[in-house]
């Protein structure tokens, strides 16, 4: 290859050196005698020379502008990967922020202890997102945001009060995150994955309901590490059953005795009522209002939760079906006593036994009647008998909700219009009050818990 690029072509000529060969030659050869001596002349053809070198020269160049832009090519590129990283570290904050915005707009808690009547359901308590219960794991509500188990300060166990079954797969607590008290449902970690499933599932649940001022508020979810915890807001009053019963005592001398009176009824029942209409307008059958299903908060409103049979109804077959819980079988409409699929409007019947709840300070309804016979006796036509407190308008009320026929029974629309109205022209003096002191023993029997295991029904 040098060769054929820098070869000079050597012409040899013996020439009889003279002043004009000088002249005429001294161009092209190079002389090395002296003048009258016979000499070699050695002529080359210079261009041979000169184009390798320019093609040598074009090379050099080319490398250098190769070598100046990949040296400039490499900051620029470092600057745009560490652009990127921090582009994507703000998306990342937006995003939480979004998420903890969202947050708050979330609903559902668990009822306190003393209700239980989320026993069989599950929860989460870091932030989650959308779902899909019939597939695998569900996931958890995409609104919720993931919080850390450390932000929760003054965790402390949550005293019982009145419980029918004790739970042992998820323990309440009271603590306080954001300055704002909340009530913790922490699933065991020795949870299965049935059990871990189903936790997240009605987290899901929960997270689809949406925002409404007579449901409780999800404030936060803890789903990917255990143990599983949902944070709900905490309602000071708590369950609905027992602040009727504190209401029953004598409280004379006390800054804040929770006295109930028939305005109050009207009041707390057209809250109740606008949230069994919301959860209707989503499709939802809630299947179990009672008095311990409703949770009461410090200015006294009142917040719907004991959600558990509407989700497990969902979530195990897809379909509306009703639990079957002799627990809650004074509270049930006949139709559902009677093994039908749950409608609305059996959640309409069982809300006239919780104004019965309400105006009686807490008595189980139909106290003479054991649970196992309470459908042939409303078949009879038999139905609540008046308590002693309750008006006429209350009462009127109540029989409206509780009629044997579906059909027949008010609808919410039409039942929160009568609330309302009847609000306005209600008492707001007299408060109730019932001679008779609680007496748990008796209540648990005239509200039909423990038949089941009870051998002389049989």
């Amino acid at each position: 290859m040098a060769e054929t690029q820098i070869k000079a072509e050597l012409k040899e000529t013996a020439v009889k050196c003279g002043e004009d060969d000088i002249m005429s030659n001294s161009t092209n050869a190079t002389f090395i005698c002296v003048p009258g001596s016979l000499c070699e002349v050695l002529f080359y053809k210079v261009e041979l020379i000169i184009v390798p070198v320019l093609f040598y020269l074009a090379f050099l160049v080319t490398l250098i502008i190769l070598f100046v832009l990949k040296c400039s090519h490499k900051p620029s590129h470092r600057y745009g990967h560490h652009r990127n990283e921090k582009d994507d570290t703000q998306h990342h904050h937006n995003t939480y922020r979004h998420r903890n915005s969202n947050r708050r707009h979330l609903q559902g808690i668990d009822a306190p202890p003393e209700l239980n009547p989320l026993e069989h359901e599950v929860i989460p308590m870091t932030a989650q997102p959308h779902h899909d219960m019939q597939n695998s794991s569900p996931a958890v509500p995409q609104q919720t945001t993931e919080r850390h188990p450390d932000l929760f300060q003054l965790v402390s166990p949550l005293p019982l009060t009145f419980s029918v079954k004790q739970d042992n797969t998820v323990k309440l607590h009271r603590a306080v995150i954001d300055r704002q008290p909340v009530i913790l449902r922490v699933l065991k970690e020795s949870a299965n994955a049935r059990e871990r499933q189903s936790f997240l599932g009605f987290a899901h649940f929960l997270s689809e309901l949406g925002l409404h001022p007579s449901l409780p508020r999800l404030l936060g979810v803890v789903s990917v590490r255990t143990p599983l915890i949902i944070a709900v807001e905490e309602l000071e009053n708590r369950d609905l059953l027992n602040f009727l019963w504190r209401c029953r005592q004598d409280h004379t001398g006390q800054e804040s005795p929770c006295d109930m009176t028939e305005r109050r009824i009207f009041t707390m029942g057209a809250q109740i009522a606008s949230a069994l209409e919301y959860l209707h307008s989503k499709n939802y059958i809630h299947g179990n209002v009672k008095a311990r299903s409703v949770l009461v908060g410090q200015d006294l409103s009142v917040k719907l939760w004991g959600l558990g049979p509407a989700y497990r109804s969902k979530a195990s077959t897809g379909s509306v079906e009703a639990v079957e819980d002799v627990e809650m079988r004074k509270w049930q409409a006949p139709e559902v006593l009677a093994r039908q699929p749950l409608q609305q409007s059996s959640d309409v019947w069982s809300f006239g036994i919780l104004l019965y709840e309400m105006v009686t300070l807490g008595d189980p309804p139909f106290p003479n009647i054991m649970a196992s016979e309470l459908l042939q006796h409303l078949q009879r036509v038999n139905t609540l008998k008046r308590p002693p407190n309750c008006s006429n308008t209350l009462y009127s009320i109540i029989k409206s909700c509780c009629q044997w026929k579906p059909k027949d029974r008010v609808s919410l629309a039409e039942l929160i219009r009568k609330l309302q109205s009847g609000e306005r022209s209600a008492n707001d003096q007299a408060v109730l009050r019932v001679s008779e002191p609680l007496n748990m023993e008796k209540y648990m029997r005239e509200a039909g818990y423990g038949e089941s295991v009870n051998y002389a029904v049989l």
